[in-house]
């Protein structure tokens, strides 16, 4: 059976969700995009996590929000045209919901949710019923305080049975990555089995799939930010368990947080676009900045390429939004006083402009059509100091 490619991805409460529309253009009268704002929610105990899928499948893409504080997890019903209805698919439920992942996991055609819990250390997913409207999300556990620390989640066929397995980190408390072999349907009300890929690693924060290698096979992407390390891990291909080869992309690079494959240079391959720095006691607010790493040989050599600086950077993602056929680069800046940028890709280098300024805690951020007019535009959650969900819609010609 061929390889399964999961995620899309990358939310109590049935009340029609408050929508704040605030025209702002993206930099000076120059820039070649404006983005109208929208406040989705606010109010949040601590908001991180936003995913978009089409949950509902009526054809646009809906999204899905965590509180940590609250244990409640959200997800906003699209109209199609960006207006957005709040249900909830969970509440009160202690262990910290953050950063999570949307794909089939029991291969029944609807969308589910695999999501972490930070706090106990906890995977579970949610399964979608296909009428997730009238609620029956149905509640499976993956792995029960078995990745203490649980951080971030991937999903796909890791093994190759034709199944979504679940790829996750654990940051400072589990220091290491694990992935979660999907047990099929008949096993879905029993604990997955765990894999480690790789243990001892200080502040596991970053996972994500791509093929480096080009063979057809699901590779995955880490960064320890205590460690100052980005590695990718080759997956061998042996059945049901894989044998994982790793490969350093930087090891010396400071403190690198969130980041994402992407095709930077249209060569077909995989390269990494990311964020270093978020915090001054991993690496000196000088230092933090965004870039992109080449994949100049089927991920066994890699070029560092400067995109900007930015103190806090959090988190890096790749997107056309400005419809001239190359990727800009969207990042959030977790700093008290942070911020949403874009780097437009310009012929000679790069150039930085605001999307969203004065956001405290700015964390992770996502591009998605979410008004159905073939332009991407961008969602994003700020944590303590801020505590929204808020989204960008892109007016660029």
């Amino acid at each position: 059976m061929g390889w399964r490619w999961g995620g899309v991805g990358i939310v109590g409460l049935c009340a029609a969700a408050a929508v704040m529309a605030v025209p702002l253009r993206a930099a000076a009268p120059e820039a070649p995009v404006r983005f109208q704002e929208h406040l989705l929610r606010a109010g949040y105990g601590y908001a991180y996590g936003v995913a978009a899928a089409d949950l509902d499948r009526d054809g646009d893409l809906d999204l899905t929000s965590g509180d940590t504080t609250y244990g409640l997890l959200f997800w906003f019903e699209n109209d199609g045209r960006g207006r957005f209805t709040e249900h909830g698919i969970q509440r009160d439920e202690p262990g910290w919901f953050e950063r999570h992942a949307i794909g089939d996991l029991d291969g029944d055609g609807h969308p589910d949710i695999a999501i972490v819990k930070n706090l106990h250390g906890d995977l579970v997913w949610f399964r979608n019923s296909g009428r997730p409207r009238e609620g029956g999300w149905k509640r499976h556990v993956i792995t029960q305080g078995g990745l203490p620390g649980a951080y971030d989640v991937a999903l796909a066929d890791l093994d190759g049975d034709g199944d979504l397995d679940v790829a996750a980190s654990s940051w400072t408390r589990g220091k290491q990555f694990a992935w979660f072999e999907n047990p099929g349907p008949v096993g879905h009300a029993l604990e997955w089995r765990k894999h480690v890929i790789e243990a001892d690693l200080m502040e596991t924060r970053t996972i994500a799939v791509a093929d480096f290698n080009r063979d057809g096979r699901p590779d995955l992407l880490g960064t320890a930010s205590g460690a100052s390390l980005t590695v990718w891990y080759e997956n061998r291909g042996v059945r049901a368990d894989p044998q994982w080869r790793k490969h350093v992309i930087d090891g010396g690079s400071a403190a690198p947080i969130h980041g994402h494959p992407a095709d930077m240079d249209r060569d077909g391959d995989a390269d990494v676009v990311l964020a270093l720095g978020m915090r001054g006691d991993l690496s000196p607010s000088a230092n933090h900045q965004v870039g992109w790493y080449e994949n100049r040989d089927r991920g066994r050599n890699w070029r560092f390429h400067f995109v900007g600086s930015l103190p806090g950077a959090f988190e890096a993602i790749a997107t056309d939004l400005d419809a001239d056929r190359d990727l800009d680069v969207v990042a959030t800046d977790w700093g008290n006083d942070g911020r949403v940028v874009w780097f437009e890709r310009t012929g000679d280098g790069w150039k930085q402009h605001p999307i969203k300024v004065g956001w405290a805690r700015a964390n992770q951020v996502i591009a998605a059509d979410l008004d159905g007019d073939g332009r991407p535009d961008l969602a994003a959650t700020a944590e303590r100091g801020a505590n929204e969900l808020r989204w960008w819609k892109n007016e660029s010609k």
